[in-house]
Formats: C-alpha cells, sequence, structure tokens
C-alpha cells in the first residue's frame, strides 16, 4: 500500500472522529435548550437522611461540670452514626446537665455516656471532688437560691441571715460566710421546652475545705442560708483568675450589713465588746521575824524599791504603829504568829 494513502486514511478516520463529538456535543446542548424551554428540569439528587445528635458547644476539660450552654443539637448523616450517640427525641438534653467529664471533650464531639458521670450515679461525687475536699448539702428555696437559676457548675457567694442578742436588744443582720463557692450538684431537672419553668430545688451541694464545711454546717443551725450567683465576668475579684478558675477554692466572707445599717429608724448597735483593765502588777514581799513573831510586808507596785529596804531595816516591835505607817507608805502589812516548839532535853 501507498504511504500516501495510509496518510490519507488516517486523516479521514480523525476528521470523522471530532465530526462525530461535535455532533454529539450539539445534539445534548440543543436538547438542553430544548428541555429547558419545556419547563423540564432536572431533580437534583435526594440528600442524605440526617438526625439530631448532642455534640459539645465549647471544649470541655477532665472534671468540668457540663452547663446547658456547653452542650447543643447539631445534625449528623445517619449512615456515619454511632450506636453510643446520643440522638434528640430519644434522651433529653437535661440528663446531661450537671454531668462531670471523664475525658477531654473537643468542640463539636457528639456526646456519650462514656464520656460523661451522670449526676446521682455511683462514683459522681468522686469524680467531681477536688482534692482534699468535701461535699456538703444546704436547703434552699425559690427565694435563697435565685429562683431556680443556679445549676451545677456556678460559683455562689453563701449569706447568712440571722438574730443578734445584744444589751440594747435584738438585731437582725446579715453576714458573707463564704465567698466564691463552687456548685457541685442541684436536685433539679430542667425542661427546655418553651413557655415551661425550670423546677426549684430544695438542696443545693457545695464543694468546700473541711474547715468551711464546719462553718456552713453551724451556719445552718444558726439562721437561714442564701444563695448569691456570681458573674462569670466577676471584675471586682481581686484574685480574678484564680475565681474563674474551674478547680479554685471558696474564701472566707468579709463582709456584713445589720439591720441599722439599712433602715435609719432602728438605733445602732451598742459597742458590747469588754474594755480590758489593766493587770495589777504583782509586789514583793519581806518577812520580818522577831522572837516568836512573823511579820509580813508587801510592798506596792507603785511604791519605790527603796521603800521596801527602808520598810525592812526601820520594822519595830510596835507591830500597830509599824502597819499603820506602811500602808501610809504603801504598804500592805499581814501580821502572822509564829511557834516554836519546845525543844526535847
Amino acid at each position: 500500500m501507498n504511504s500516501k494513502r495510509v496518510v490519507f486514511l488516517l486523516l479521514a478516520v480523525i476528521v470523522a472522529g471530532l465530526t462525530a463529538f461535535m455532533a454529539r456535543a450539539w445534539l445534548q446542548s440543543e436538547r438542553a435548550a430544548v428541555m429547558a424551554q419545556a419547563g423540564v428540569r432536572r431533580e437534583a439528587p435526594a440528600p442524605a437522611p440526617t438526625l439530631q445528635v448532642l455534640v459539645a458547644r465549647t471544649p470541655v476539660h477532665t472534671g468540668q461540670i457540663v452547663k446547658p450552654d456547653d452542650l447543643r443539637w447539631q445534625s449528623w448523616p445517619e449512615g456515619s452514626l454511632a450506636p453510643t450517640y446520643v440522638v434528640e427525641g430519644k434522651r433529653p438534653l437535661s440528663d446531661f446537665v450537671g454531668a462531670v467529664a471523664r475525658v477531654p471533650i473537643d468542640a463539636g464531639e457528639p456526646i456519650s455516656e462514656g464520656k460523661l458521670v451522670l449526676s446521682g450515679t455511683r462514683g459522681f461525687m468522686a469524680a467531681v471532688l477536688q482534692p482534699g475536699a468535701r461535699a456538703v448539702s444546704v436547703p434552699v428555696t425559690a427565694t435563697s437560691a435565685v429562683s431556680g437559676f443556679i445549676y451545677a457548675g456556678d460559683r455562689v457567694d453563701v449569706l447568712l441571715t440571722h438574730v443578734l442578742n445584744t444589751p440594747g436588744g435584738q438585731h437582725n443582720a446579715t453576714e458573707t460566710v463564704l465567698r466564691n463557692a463552687r456548685v457541685i450538684a442541684m436536685d433539679q431537672k430542667l425542661d427546655f421546652s418553651p413557655g415551661d419553668k425550670p423546677d426549684i430545688a430544695k438542696t443545693a451541694t457545695l464543694e468546700l475545705t473541711p474547715k468551711q464545711s464546719e462553718i456552713v454546717t453551724l451556719a445552718v443551725k444558726m439562721g437561714d442560708l442564701s444563695l448569691v450567683l456570681r458573674s462569670l465576668q466577676d471584675v471586682d475579684t481581686p484574685n480574678r483568675e484564680q475565681a474563674a478558675d474551674e478547680n479554685a477554692p471558696a474564701i472566707a466572707g468579709d463582709s456584713y450589713t445589720q439591720d441599722a445599717q439599712v433602715s435609719r429608724l432602728i438605733p445602732q448597735i451598742p459597742d458590747s465588746t469588754p474594755k480590758t483593765q489593766a493587770a495589777k502588777p504583782v509586789g514583793q514581799a519581806v518577812f520580818v521575824l522577831r522572837g516568836t513573831n512573823r511579820l509580813k510586808v508587801e510592798i506596792d507596785g507603785t511604791a519605790s524599791g527603796s521603800g521596801g529596804d527602808a520598810a525592812t531595816a526601820d520594822a519595830a516591835p510596835a507591830g500597830e504603829t509599824k502597819a499603820a505607817e506602811d500602808k501610809q507608805n504603801g504598804h500592805r502589812v499581814v501580821p502572822f504568829t509564829r511557834t516554836i516548839p519546845s525543844s526535847q532535853q
């Protein structure tokens, strides 16, 4: 076969292929234009089914008490759903409020029961308490617990209101017993449905030191306790960084208010602090012996040292006269009678 014929044959095949490709593309474009004019549109593929899964809104570290703001619902593909994930409709979000994180949880990571120690389960207090801390429960009401808006993990001040018995009568006073105490449990259940109100707790459990536990336990017997919710951005705290720490311990209170400071009609509480009396100096005593008589001369602390020597040197047998003189000179004379036993021959 001639080489020229082979080249022409190859060129013919290439031209035919390009023509067929261009014709096919032109036909598809024309078909699409016709379908667009006819109002027929290609249906989009159906989205994969998703479920609402409970995830962490913000990072949660080990030992942290979970708050409502730390959790949220997020869409999750049903095909990649693990059996341990919490699905909306099967478990409410309120079941995990107040739980303690066993392990760190990143933001957006799904929540599972294995990562949290739920409130009321075995080992909850052991997981939430810091080393050396104690859990103390105190009774609360709607008024003393900020109408039920105190949750586990919040920081509160503990106030004591009691009656003082003073020389001027009975007076009421409120004092801050503890500041920045961490709440580790509240016996309340929350309902996040719109329009519903949270249940009011009857007891609150605080994390305190052993000494603070004694103070709060005694304060419950002394009067009425109130919990005052602290802000997360407490600017008036001297140690702001320590107060904002999740594991910061409570500190002693440093303020109080009397009823006279609230109402000007109530008289001020008189100062009942006992005044200290100056201690009487202890004087020196000198014993003067003459025969069967013994005379004790006590020198007053205000007298000079030379007076004692003079009193000893000038002691005379006339006891009464000398006692009167020593009394005038600042001495106190106590007469004694000594009996000398007779010696046996």
